[in-house]
């Protein structure tokens, strides 16, 4: 049993990097100590607690990770330091040895945070708590609401795919997940907390089920029928695990969102064979087609990785013109970055910095012209937006269903409201829809 005396009236900090299963855990790590009595340190206030929640996806997320240790420990001298999440679990020996850092912990040891704090005295030098990667085994749940309006459910974690390029299974572990009717009952949860939308997250969610014997289409089906959340999204999901029903049940849903997102990686053939990826170009095709078939006016966001090994210009070409033809809406596109321990160390033809940022530029520019040409398709069109709460004097921001951004004027009354709203031209930075707001109970603005 845990003495929470100690932690009474302490103080907490919380950095996180990566994606959005690491903000999701953070949050559920913030909800522990609040429990055990600390509370989350106002701006500017030294804090007791530090705890850093790391990505390994790249050698610069590694560097900024470090980069945040060292500032935390500046701004927070003589605070207890604790690091998790990928790059603790991949890395654990370089990480303790951080100047300031106390307890580093791996993957399997990060939901018991608490029993690793002991009176929060200070280290002499970092200790590393890890287990081996067979030895990942356990599912911590995780439900937490996000800053904006939107709750994130972990369905799932670890990976199976050993992508040649991917560091992701010897940091997270496993394939594995929660039953069906644990993570139901946390969106009803969510509900009664006041959530509208719920993004469900995780390392490969598509592949939920390995450890429960249930299926992703059986829990997209089972959330479906939860009371009072009106929108589902699903983060990332597999070509190769997209499957036509769950295309076609999202189509007839009234909760589920028409918005995905697949990871590509790269248009060419030669390149998805030597990242070992578990498809080709000819089944990501079907599957846009499939969706817009169906959901004409979906959003399909994208990941491209460019400049892996192996990627000569007749392949990046080819790559190109294969993601300039897909009927998507936006790419998010990454630098290659050198893995230790992986095989795609061992292809030949190694691409350079500035070719690597000159391809990134490319997609970059056709991502910017696919995303315009998909808003601008909905200007003047009514949609129903979730708005978002923003600092007073500030726009507030929303989404439609769809995952058009929209600014609207500021009003407190309409935060976590969905308002709808008439789309009308670009805001100043390009980046959302100028919402005009219809009578929901309110005067058009």
């Amino acid at each position: 049993m845990i003495d929470t005396n100690i932690f009474q009236d302490k103080t907490a900090v919380y950095y996180t990097l990566g994606c959005k299963l690491n903000f999701s855990e953070t949050s559920t790590i913030g909800k522990i100590l609040r429990e055990a009595g600390v509370r989350t340190a106002r701006k500017g206030e030294k804090a007791d607690i530090c705890v850093v929640n790391t990505c390994s996806v790249t050698e610069v997320a590694d560097k900024k990770c470090r980069q945040a240790i060292h500032r935390l420990v500046k701004q927070h001298p003589g605070a207890f330091v604790v690091v998790t999440g990928c790059y603790a679990q991949l890395k654990p020996d370089a990480v303790a040895k951080i100047e300031g850092v106390d307890v580093v912990l791996g993957a399997e040891q990060k939901k018991d945070l608490l029993q690793y704090l002991g009176d929060l005295k200070k280290h002499e030098s970092g200790e590393a708590y890890t287990s081996a990667l067979k030895d990942i085994r356990s599912f911590a749940p995780s439900c937490s609401r996000g800053d904006r309006t939107r709750f994130f459910l972990k369905v799932q974690d670890g990976c199976d795919y050993y992508c040649s390029y991917c560091t992701i299974p010897f940091a997270r572990g496993r394939s594995r997940n929660g039953s069906i009717a644990s993570l139901v009952e946390q969106a009803r949860q969510a509900a009664a907390e006041g959530g509208k939308e719920i993004v469900l997250t995780g390392v490969n969610i598509g592949d939920f089920g390995k450890s429960t014997g249930e299926t992703f289409f059986d829990l997209v089906k089972a959330l479906d029928e939860v009371e009072g959340i009106e929108r589902y999204r699903i983060s990332s999901i597999e070509p190769n695990l997209l499957t036509d029903e769950i295309i076609k049940f999202v189509s007839r849903s009234k909760r589920f969102m028409p918005h995905f997102h697949i990871p590509l990686q790269s248009g060419s053939d030669e390149v998805l064979k030597l990242m070992r990826r578990r498809y080709d170009t000819a089944l990501f095709a079907s599957k846009v087609r499939r969706i817009k078939e169906v959901m004409p006016d979906a959003f399909i966001g994208v990941d491209v990785i460019v400049g892996t090994r192996g990627e000569t210009e007749e392949y990046f070409e080819q790559a190109y013109r294969f993601i300039q033809g897909l009927d998507v809406t936006q790419l998010h596109v990454f630098s290659y970055s050198e893995r230790p321990g992986t095989q795609a160390l061992k292809i030949d033809h190694v691409v350079s910095s500035e070719e690597k940022h000159r391809r990134s530029q490319l997609l970059l520019e056709l991502s910017d012209e696919k995303t315009r040409a998909f808003y601008a398709r909905h200007i003047g069109q009514t949609m129903p937006v979730l708005l978002e709460r923003s600092k007073p004097g500030t726009p507030m921001h929303g989404f439609t269903p769809n995952y058009i951004r929209v600014e609207v004027p500021h009003d407190d009354a309409l935060d976590n409201q969905v308002i709808p709203a008439r789309m009308g031209n670009f805001n100043e930075e390009g980046t959302a829809l100028l919402g005009v707001l219809g009578d929901k109970g309110l005067a058009d603005k």
